[in-house]
């Protein structure tokens, strides 16, 4: 698999990830024996890069991986701290960072964790001088190797990315959702600041698997987030209405090349943009994780396609999203 490199970090990735929100079972049932052979199907396709969260389950992915990295060494975890505890600026103290990366430490059964991202916290976070201070005493503690942010919003990514201390940046970035484009990627790149695209496949409409008629199962944040009750509207089909979201498909699907899943298109769209480090779909079986790290050998979409895929988000997606994210 192609490898990109997290800059300020200096480390490598395969470009294909693997998210790991259904390993700590928040979206259904999933045996450890399931996530195990999820996670070596990955593996075995040449995915390095792992993200999870101490949220995830509750801890529960964290576990699982840290059970499995204790025979495939070398592998890159990065998890995400902060939504354990009420969403408020104050509560992102250097104690809290501390306990926080010790729990995640514990549960992956690691020293040092290679990556821990802020996970979405409230966006005075992102400018407040101290935060980034308190997450560079976690590397002179060497409970962390290296920190990064995971945002909602185009000018969170931006102030984060203007910080030196910040190795990555996870954002939304799909194929309906093309706003960081505009100014997060290029800032990155020059930056040299690592770019982890989550929600590739606008929490499955860019599979294609869904229509009309589909319905979801109730623990499913499709079902009790449609309209954002839980968490950020913007995490759920992107943000988009589902009914606009299936237009939106159904016009990309013509690009879609013969032999190619709809699903590994979306990512193929994703990775031919350079400034993208590592794309992590999540799967919940060993099926789909083959089938997401395989879009990694695809080769570059036609530039007919990359245009069909700006018009349909012009005309369908841009009045829904543009100015929300």
């Amino acid at each position: 698999m192609e490898k990109r490199r997290f800059g300020r970090l200096g480390r490598d990735a395969g470009v294909i990830g693997l998210g790991a929100w259904q390993l700590g079972a928040d979206w259904g049932e999933v045996s450890e024996e399931d996530a195990h052979a999820t996670l070596a199907a990955a593996v075995d396709a040449g995915v390095t890069f792992i993200d999870t969260a101490d949220v995830y389950g509750d801890g529960r992915s964290e576990q699982v991986i840290g059970s499995f990295i204790k025979s495939h060494p070398g592998l890159f975890v990065a998890s995400k701290m902060g939504r354990r505890m009420e969403q408020k600026p104050e509560n992102y103290t250097l104690d809290n960072f501390r306990a926080w990366t010790d729990r995640s430490r514990i549960n992956l059964g690691v020293d040092t964790l290679d990556l821990v991202q802020l996970h979405c916290p409230p966006t005075p976070v992102f400018s407040t001088p101290e935060v980034y201070d308190a997450l560079d005493t976690l590397i002179e503690e060497k409970r962390i190797a290296a920190y990064g942010v995971s945002v909602e919003k185009v000018d969170e990514a931006l102030e984060a990315i203007a910080r030196p201390g910040t190795a990555s940046v996870q954002i939304i970035f799909n194929a309906l959702r093309l706003k960081p484009l505009e100014k997060v990627l290029p800032a990155a790149a020059e930056a040299g600041v690592g770019i982890i695209a989550r929600v590739p496949l606008a929490s499955g409409l860019l599979s294609g698997r869904y229509d009309e008629s589909t319905t979801f199962a109730p623990d499913a944040h499709r079902t009790f987030n449609r309209h954002g009750e839980a968490f950020d509207v913007g995490e759920t089909f992107s943000g988009v209405d589902y009914t606009t979201g299936l237009e939106a498909v159904r016009r990309l699907r013509p690009e879609v090349p013969a032999d190619t899943t709809m699903a590994q298109f979306a990512l193929r769209w994703i990775l031919d943009h350079p400034a993208v480090t590592v794309v992590i779909p999540g799967a919940r079986n060993a099926t789909q994780a083959r089938g997401n790290a395989s879009a990694a050998a695809l080769p570059k979409l036609p530039e007919a396609a990359h245009q069909t895929v700006q018009s349909v988000y012009d005309e369908l997606i841009r009045p829904q999203v543009h100015d929300r994210w």
